[in-house]
């Protein structure tokens, strides 16, 4: 018998709302088995007995699959543009539970804000009524974009995941990351690693390996780079960007480094958008852009100008950036005042810049970002 969301599919798929992909399709019956197992499990923790012991403890009882076992949810992770997040939509769609669907980030910056006003309230254990709100309030946690960037929340997320799902919680998540790779080379990660085992152990970990980049092939057309950076360009960047957002609501997007804010002015679905000042006019170091890099996977930069000694502090950041980016393996999607070649021709610096000039040209090949990022 076709399950919930494999049934959703083959009528998008019938209405030529969606193309048929073998490696989406190959991920459904997980997703189907993940809402089976929730309408099968028993009601809301906070509505069922607790063991003696499990109060004394303070947890609740795990909703359960058939058998006994506590339903086990979904960490879906592969490269950008291969419909993750679509699946993450119609999972929602289909939930016959109490369902939350947030991108992951959206997500942390609540459960900061809730953590910072119980430890005003005094509450020894901030984490634990902050995860409880959050149990009492649904049962499926679908969440897209799952990265971990900042040490704050790496600190705290294997915590606050425990008590979650201790109270019944399931989580089924996005990535572009395999488990191993969240906060991958970041400070204390050792506390971290804790947290990759209890996902591990209450996830199920599937790759969506599909062949089909759904956002390049159809969208950008190979023409990753536009020059002048005119009203043409900017109309030609702004279509891509609709695509490549679509389905999802942009917002400015924060990440922390080292207990500072970069600000990325539009940000959605793993896909960020900057004017060149934002990025390469602020006094940024490396540490910024490689925790840009590894916070998405498709950069658009607008504006990129010329660049010479009266600009020289912004054309290091930007040899910079592109460094971070190249490494890896970020898609860049630019408009700028002329080719890669033609931007830096004299002055101090010009000569190093022949590099990143041959980096972004490397990086408009149509295959660029398919092969796994550099370590």
């Amino acid at each position: 018998m076709m399950g919930k969301l494999s049934e959703v599919y083959r009528q998008r798929v019938a209405q030529g709302d969606l193309r048929p992909d073998p490696a989406q399709q190959s991920i459904l019956p997980q997703m189907d088995r993940v809402l089976d197992d929730l309408e099968r499990a028993p009601a809301a923790v906070e509505a069922r007995p607790r063991s003696a012991w499990r109060a004394f403890l303070g947890v609740g009882n795990p909703a359960s699959a058939p058998g006994g076992a506590a339903v086990r949810g979904l960490y879906l992770w592969g490269g950008v543009g291969r419909g993750k997040s679509m699946l993450m939509d119609l999972m929602a769609e289909a939930a016959p539970v109490a369902c939350r669907r947030v991108h992951f980030h959206a997500f942390m910056q609540e459960i900061q804000a809730g953590l910072e006003a119980a430890r005003k309230r005094g509450d020894q254990d901030a984490v634990r009524p902050v995860a409880m709100d959050v149990a009492r309030q649904v049962r499926l946690l679908c969440f897209d974009e799952m990265q971990i960037t900042d040490i704050a929340d790496a600190m705290i997320v294997g915590r606050l995941f425990q008590v979650l799902f201790d109270q019944g919680v399931v989580v089924v998540t996005t990535s572009n990351r395999a488990p191993e790779d969240l906060y991958k080379h970041g400070l204390n990660r050792q506390l971290f690693l804790p947290f990759i085992a209890l996902i591990r152990e209450r996830m199920e970990i599937v790759c969506l390996d599909s062949e089909t980049d759904h956002r390049q092939g159809r969208d950008i057309g190979g023409q990753v780079w536009f020059n002048p950076a005119n009203d043409a360009a900017r109309a030609r960047m702004d279509e891509i960007w609709a695509d490549l957002t679509e389905g999802s609501t942009p917002a400015p997007h924060e990440i922390t480094v080292k207990g500072r804010a970069v600000g990325i002015p539009a940000f959605a679905d793993g896909v960020a958008r900057s004017g060149f000042w934002e990025l390469c006019g602020k006094p940024l170091g490396p540490a910024d852009y490689l925790a840009l890099a590894d916070a998405v996977r498709v950069l658009m930069i607008d504006g990129i100008p010329r660049l010479s000694a009266s600009n020289y502090n912004e054309a290091k950041r930007f040899v910079t950036l592109i460094d971070a980016l190249y490494e890896a393996r970020v898609r860049l999607i630019a408009s700028a005042a002329d080719e890669p070649e033609q931007l830096y021709n004299e002055g101090e610096g010009s000569f190093e810049f022949e590099r990143t000039a041959s980096r972004l040209r490397e990086m408009q090949g149509a295959g660029w970002g398919a092969a796994p990022a550099r370590d």
